[in-house]
């Protein structure tokens, strides 16, 4: 019985030490996108030519 208490402290050590990992990672940045902002204006064309190429419905 001892050992699942100790592999219980142990399971809630390792995680919050993830834990802490995972924000200090968050606050200097480490999951920001800096690469689609710069592709971004590359697809934008794409996105215009379709919405010219479908026909215009008229109303009733």
């Amino acid at each position: 019985m001892s050992v699942i208490y100790l592999l219980i402290s142990i399971s809630i050590v390792v995680a919050v030490f993830f834990f802490f990992a995972f924000v200090r990672a968050v606050k200097t940045g480490q999951y920001d996108d800096d690469y689609t902002p710069s592709v971004r204006m590359l697809f934008d064309d794409e996105l215009v030519k379709k919405e010219k190429d479908e026909p215009i419905q008229k109303k009733p």
